[in-house]
């Protein structure tokens, strides 16, 4: 039991890390570049990711915390599996082969 008390330790706080990582990214990115993305705006994906990082720090994955928890981490992987690519490569002047 003492071990599975420390995996979901550290999914718990994972979670939060990943949406804390996301928000920061989120925050240093150009406000053109979402738009060039043609991806939501940067308050609309700040005010996302710095939900969903409030929602991981504060709600548990596990037990009733879950309703709420696993919508935030999905919008904060959401982020970083598809915006984040697009604002990288938008930045970067697409790919230079």
């Amino acid at each position: 039991m003492f071990v599975a008390n420390w995996i979901l330790i550290a999914i718990h706080w994972g979670g939060a890390l990943t949406g804390l990582f996301a928000f920061v990214h989120a925050l240093l990115q150009r406000a053109d570049a979402y738009s060039a993305a043609d991806r939501k705006t940067k308050p609309i994906w700040m005010l996302i990711t710095g939900g969903a990082t409030v929602v991981l720090t504060f709600f548990q994955f596990y037990g009733g915390g879950m309703i709420l928890w696993l919508p935030a981490l999905v919008a904060v992987l959401v982020y970083l599996v598809d915006v984040r690519p697009k604002l990288i490569e938008v930045q970067r002047g697409g790919r230079n082969w």
